[in-house]
């Protein structure tokens, strides 16, 4: 159990709505942010890859057989950028880009086994910070913290959240 009452952990001020607050928020996500970004700027640079490439292997990861319209959503970044993305990650063998079963436009990518372990090795020292994290705060804080995330979401980007969660479910 950590001891929130420490000054290294101040409580959020009743006047948690002021502009100061609101501020403090910004600059810990931006912090945050770039925390977990530089945990896995080692495995990036061994793998030769960017950071547009990381997230494309980790949403193809969470949903084998994603397709570049589906990754397109999630990524918000132009078909032009994606191209050269996914014509890297198919070069270096990380990924399969499949045809669809009912549409033959479509295209459905899944990682190898090659880009499975890439991937992890990506992943993996995000995945340790963010746990350590979630274990000092407590289960209340992740879950407020959840809420804070999904309340800057716009409506779209829920409905992507929402069905990566049906994704996940549907995987147990």
């Amino acid at each position: 159990m950590v001891d929130r009452s420490s000054s290294r952990f101040p409580a959020a001020s009743p006047m948690f709505l002021r502009e100061e607050e609101v501020r403090r928020g910004l600059e810990l996500m931006h912090f945050a942010h770039a925390a977990l970004t530089i945990a896995s700027d080692d495995a990036l640079a061994k793998a030769g890859l960017g950071h547009a490439h990381a997230r494309c292997l980790y949403f193809i990861a969470r949903d084998p057989g994603l397709s570049v319209k589906a990754l397109l959503g999630f990524l918000g970044i132009t078909k032009q950028s994606l191209g050269r993305v996914v014509a890297d990650l198919s070069r270096d063998e990380l990924i399969v880009v499949k045809e669809g079963r009912n549409d033959r436009r479509q295209r459905l990518l899944s990682l190898t086994e090659k880009g499975r372990d890439v991937e992890w090795r990506l992943f993996d020292p995000m995945r340790a910070r963010m746990a350590r994290a979630y274990a000092a705060a407590g289960q209340e804080a992740v879950t407020g913290f959840w809420q804070v995330l999904e309340g800057l979401l716009e409506p779209g980007d829920r409905r992507l959240v929402e069905g990566l969660a049906r994704v996940r479910r549907e995987r147990v």
